[in-house]
């Protein structure tokens, strides 16, 4: 059964924005955010597979998915509105686990909103996220990019999950796929990844050619304490194409913190 979008209307902006999952305040709340072109839905098997543990939710990008809005410019924008969520929600402080995109937005909003965060997810994602030459002229010409799918999935994931893949890539706007990756294509977090001080984990796919593993490796090493996994037979569609092994992943991570004193708050 399809998970069904709730609205929000958030409090500074006033934007109505979607999202997936349910608040329990007897759980510490995970919350996931999607990458360029995506939307919350993308995480379903993570919002129903970890949510017996967790307050899972996970969030439509403004001109993303039901979402109100257009898509923003720059990854600090939509910093913002996640912060702007977490006010409108009344959480107190929360997991961020975010991909690609979502994953330079979460870090970004370490830096800003340290206190809100209790630890960091980061799916197939990078400190820097140079974007194609190629990718950015298609897009802010309007076209499409056909075979973009194949870019994205690894040799384990299932031809109709390609093909699933590919006519979803179709279906979003090229401004919406230009905005991302232009705000992708600005952002470079690299000389301050030693900053970030809480927990934090880092997850991607041996056949990532979007965010080679090279990122995750070199997030490895310079985040102190993060912990890696890297999963064979996987692209950068990680949470789709493996959501078994990513939710095992994640939940091992965040219980074993109790075994480092550091509880997690619930919502």
């Amino acid at each position: 059964m399809k998970l069904q979008p709730q609205s929000i209307n958030l409090k500074d902006c006033g934007l109505e924005l979607s999202f997936y999952g349910k608040l329990q305040k007897s759980k510490v709340p995970l919350v996931f955010i999607h990458g360029a072109g995506g939307n919350g839905l993308l995480w379903e098997q993570q919002l129903s597979g970890l949510s017996g543990s967790f307050s899972t939710i996970a969030l439509d990008l403004p001109g993303h998915g039901k979402s109100r809005g257009n898509p923003c410019p720059s990854i600090s924008l939509y910093r913002e509105v996640i912060r702007d969520f977490k006010e409108s929600l009344n959480l107190s402080s929360f997991v961020i686990c975010g991909h690609s995109m979502g994953g330079a937005i979460a870090m970004d909003y370490h830096f800003k909103y340290p206190h809100d965060l209790q630890a960091i997810i980061l799916v197939g994602t990078g400190g820097r996220l140079r974007v194609a030459a190629e990718i950015l002229d298609r897009f802010g010409r309007g076209d499409s990019m056909p075979g973009m799918a194949e870019l994205l999935f690894g040799s384990d994931a299932p031809p109709q999950m390609v093909r699933d893949g590919e006519k979803y890539i179709a279906m979003v706007p090229a401004e919406v796929w230009y905005t991302d990756f232009t705000a992708c294509n600005n952002f470079d977090l690299l000389d301050d990844l030693h900053r970030i001080n809480i927990p934090t984990l880092v997850l991607c796919g041996v056949e990532d050619r979007m965010t080679p593993p090279k990122y995750s490796r070199y997030l490895h090493e310079n985040i102190p304490g993060a912990v890696v996994e890297l999963f064979a037979g996987s692209g950068h569609m990680l949470m789709m194409e493996k959501p078994g092994e990513v939710n095992h992943a994640i939940e091992k991570f965040l219980s074993g913190l109790k075994q480092q004193n550091i509880n997690l708050k619930n919502g």
